[in-house]
């Protein structure tokens, strides 16, 4: 096990990588575009809900026509027969008798006003009601996934931003150490360049080394400025004068081993695909039920004055719809359907299967970096020996100041992939536990 705490000690706001996963969580916009969906689908589910319930409908109509919507002649004398045409002739003056004899129109209608309500209750509709609220229901359960599958993934960007940090500071702490180190190598020769027991292109190779040294300090200053800007957007942090703290320790990950094949149905991915299989048979049961008879029940109540008088009435009634050149048509669309259901169940077979060879990948890059970091542990042990015989064989005149410096090199080479190599298995870790589902 290897333990070191990484940070720099200041008074700045010093965030954990708990602390800045839980930030990013709930400010970043995927977050928050993710969470709109699920609203998004609750008011779905709620739409598909009101189905259950009737139909209500009310129309209005006023007309003012140019003439009557009903004109009739009528001849009263077709209707007289000779015995009332005597007897009317008898009792009725020759102004009336005239009258009667001639034809006259009726029109109707010419102006008026209708209104009515009506409710239908459905009472079958080929289960398109039944099957669109169970499907409002899985697009809900399906948003869920998403946000998780949203939580994840800002989860690792931010915990990359995270370790990217750290790794700049922990180079930078790295950088003061090989600064106090060269320090220390340029006072000891300047002393014996003075002395005249070294040449003094020995002490320009190390105030070469500390320009180097100079240059690196000022690319990992700009690096974690711009890294920090990058995680401030990324999680929402108003400020960028901040620093991380984490504690450097490393167990073998042997604890976090799952089997894949059981881990599987608790991946997000695979319950996303399981509810996308569901959605087509849904959709499919759907497509079957618009081409089925449609059974419904309403009441209503009307008013019209089209006679001149005004008139109200309600009334019951009962409908019947039956799709019949639909059917046409229909029975293609049914067939579509079912081919994108049988589409739906091959690639939930053929993802699982992808999944479960990532999650393997994901346990093997993680053993792999866990290997690397002990080698990089051995290599700073190694590293530090040869830096500490090459100067001591330096000040006894046995060895080189390029020796010196390479041994120096090396060694800060050690350092920095110590620090690289525990990054990439922190970042090895997540990636595993996000594909077995932890």
């Amino acid at each position: 096990m290897i333990a070191s705490f990484c940070g720099q000690a200041s008074a700045q706001k010093t965030y954990t990588l708990e602390q800045i996963i839980d930030s990013a969580r709930h400010n970043n916009i995927a977050i928050r575009n993710a969470k709109q969906g699920i609203e998004q689908a609750k008011l779905q589910r709620k739409e598909a809900f009101t189905k259950y319930f009737p139909t209500v409908s009310g129309t209005g109509l006023w007309f003012n026509a140019n003439k009557g919507m009903a004109q009739m002649d009528i001849d009263p004398s077709t209707a007289i027969s000779p015995e009332l045409a005597m007897a009317l002739a008898q009792s009725l003056p020759v102004e009336a008798l005239a009258a009667l004899s001639s034809p006259f129109g009726i029109s109707m209608m010419k102006n008026g006003m209708v209104a009515g309500i009506t409710a239908i209750q459905p009472i079958f509709a080929g289960g398109q009601i039944v099957n669109g609220n169970k499907l409002a229901a899985i697009g809900e359960e399906a948003s869920g996934l998403q946000l998780n599958l949203a939580e994840n993934e800002v989860t690792k960007t931010a915990q990359q931003y995270f370790w990217q940090i750290v790794t700049l500071q922990e180079k930078m702490k790295t950088i003061n150490r090989v600064d106090s180190l060269l320090a220390t190598i340029h006072h000891d020769v300047d002393i014996a360049v003075k002395a005249g027991v070294a040449l003094r292109n020995d002490l320009l190779q190390v105030q070469l080394r500390q320009n180097e040294v100079e240059s690196q300090r000022l690319k990992l200053q700009n690096g974690i400025s711009l890294v920090k800007m990058l995680l401030s957007q990324y999680c929402g942090i108003r400020d960028t004068a901040f620093s991380v703290a984490c504690q450097m320790d490393v167990t073998s990950p042997i604890a976090l081993k799952q089997d894949h094949q059981q881990a599987l149905p608790n991946t997000t991915e695979y319950q996303l695909l399981t509810k996308q299989v569901e959605a087509a048979r849904l959709q499919h049961k759907m497509e079957i039920g618009k081409n089925l008879p449609s059974v419904g029940v309403g009441a209503g109540y009307n008013y019209h004055n089209l006679l001149e008088k005004d008139h109200s009435f309600g009334m019951v009634f009962a409908t019947v719809s039956v799709p019949i050149s639909d059917w046409w048509g229909g029975s293609h669309a049914i067939k579509r359907k079912k081919i994108e259901t049988q589409k739906a169940v091959e690639q939930l077979q053929d993802n699982a299967e992808m999944l479960t060879i990532r999650m393997q990948k994901a346990w093997n890059d993680v053993v792999e970096a866990y290997q690397q970091l002990d080698i990089a542990q051995r290599s700073i042990d190694q590293a530090e020996e040869n830096l500490r015989i090459n100067r001591n064989t330096y000040q006894a005149g046995t060895s080189t100041m390029s020796n010196l410096l390479e041994a120096q090199l090396l060694f800060q080479q050690a350092l920095d992939g110590r620090t690289e190599q525990f990054a990439n298995y922190q970042n090895k870790l997540l990636e595993y536990k996000q594909a077995v589902g932890l």
